[in-house]
């Protein structure tokens, strides 16, 4: 039943209507092969009756020699083949009898009946024969007289079978012929249904921003609808990103303010400030971050990673010349990714900010396709960490070592956003000696996660 639910629509038309053909059609052969047998053996019944009546009509009583004659030729050569299966009879259920030549020494069965009676019975050898009878009188006779003849019934079913197989053939051509035109007919019908389908998966994707309207105007109004719907959300996400900027700068000046204020008070209070006020100046980046991530992420367009990253790059690169550390990167021209540039940016920023704060001399950011998405990987030749300071570094607000700066939320960032871009984040150790992040982004929408980095 669950597979039968998540037929196509076209699948459900075609499955319906051989359904119904192969209920109409069966039903419809029997009855046109029916109607034929009883038509047909109706004809052979009156050619039958005819031969009847000439045998009756030819009949005579002989009263010289006291026996029954007939006085007239069929004119049929098969009643006188003998066993031909072409006969005639006159009896009178006794000594008087009258046969065809064909009889031979053998006699048909005699049956008393008031009217033409036709019916099948087994001849001589074996053969099955039509017979159609009656009883007649023949004067000076006082006792009825049986009249029978008979034909052999393979040349009537011989006809009813080619029939039956015609009938046959006809209905599955017809059957198949309905198929194939109700196919062509699905698909032109749906083909708008299709394109619709298409429109969509280009929406999911980032290739396109809205439907084609373009369709019939049942789907027309309906694309409509949805592309309004489009529009108001990517408004709506605009709207919450301005929103998100607005209160990270209206919070950042009284944060700055108070940070100020405190440089003035004496320790151990002093440091105890700055550091709740650190924790919520990093509950605030954290909390916008995932804010300003978690609108584009349906409806993100395709962007090119190495554009997309280039004023990043440039940045960072003359920040790691004033540290004395080798920023490398190498990024395929047709590396895209379907992720709105800011968060590509704040995603990479953070990883290579981590990376240049650790590192000893040299940064790597590396790019390829791989998995149905693509990868980027950022190494540095740093300390590195172990298995457990790997995941702790996961954590939101972790500091691995007081003694350099940082807020300790890159990697958690870094996290929440390659979750809700349907990512994978994983730290390994770099062939560079330290840490190697390695993300994967999915190019289309609910693509399958890979279980490790190939």
């Amino acid at each position: 039943m669950n597979r039968l639910h998540r037929l196509s629509l076209a699948s459900r038309l075609i499955l319906a209507t051989l359904l119904v053909l192969a209920l109409t059609l069966p039903l419809a052969g029997l009855g046109l092969a029916q109607h034929f047998r009883t038509t047909a053996t109706g004809a052979f019944d009156r050619q039958l009756e005819a031969l009847l009546n000439v045998v009756i009509a030819g009949l005579a009583w002989d009263n010289v020699q006291q026996r029954l004659v007939q006085e007239r030729n069929l004119g049929d050569p098969r009643f006188e083949q003998v066993f031909s299966g072409w006969y005639w009879q006159v009896s009178d259920g006794g000594e008087r009898v009258l046969t065809s030549r064909s009889l031979w020494d053998q006699r048909l069965p005699v049956r008393e009946s008031t009217g033409v009676v036709r019916h099948d019975l087994e001849g001589p050898r074996g053969a099955p024969l039509r017979v159609v009878e009656r009883d007649i009188h023949l004067a000076p006779l006082e006792a009825p007289l049986h009249v029978s003849v008979a034909a052999p019934r393979e040349t009537l079913d011989l006809e009813l079978d080619r029939f039956a197989r015609l009938v046959a053939l006809s209905l599955a051509g017809l059957g198949l012929l309905v198929l194939t035109m109700l196919a062509l007919q699905v698909r032109w019908g749906l083909a708008p249904l299709r394109r619709m389908q298409g429109n969509l998966v280009q929406v999911e994707n980032g290739d396109a921003e809205r439907l084609d309207t373009r369709l019939p105007a049942e789907l027309a109004r309906l694309a409509g609808a949805t592309n309004a719907v489009l529009a108001r959300d990517r408004r709506l996400m605009e709207h919450a990103r301005h929103a998100a900027g607005n209160l990270a700068h209206a919070l950042k000046t009284p944060v700055s303010v108070l940070t100020t204020l405190a440089d003035g008070i004496e320790e151990p209070r002093r440091t105890k400030m700055r550091d709740e006020l650190e924790r919520i100046d990093d509950a605030v980046r954290h909390h916008l971050a995932r804010a300003t991530a978690a609108g584009d992420v349906g409806l993100a367009p395709k962007v090119a990673v190495a554009e997309v990253l280039a004023p990043i790059l440039d940045g960072l690169g003359r920040l790691a010349g004033r540290r004395g550390v080798q920023l490398e990167h190498s990024l395929p021209d047709g590396l895209r990714v379907r992720m709105a540039p800011q968060d590509l940016q704040e995603l990479v920023g953070n990883l290579l900010d981590n990376a240049l704060r650790w590192a000893n001399g040299h940064v790597r950011l590396e790019g390829r396709t791989g998995d149905d998405g693509i990868w980027l990987c950022v190494k540095d030749d740093g300390p590195g960490m172990d298995e457990a300071q790997r995941q702790a570094a996961m954590g939101r607000g972790a500091r691995l070592d007081e003694r350099r700066s940082g807020n300790g939320l890159g990697l958690a960032i870094v996290a929440d956003l390659v979750t809700l871009h349907g990512g994978r984040l994983q730290l390994d150790a770099s062939p560079l000696g330290g840490l190697a992040a390695h993300v994967w982004l999915p190019v289309r929408p609910l693509a399958a996660v890979p279980a490790t980095v190939d």
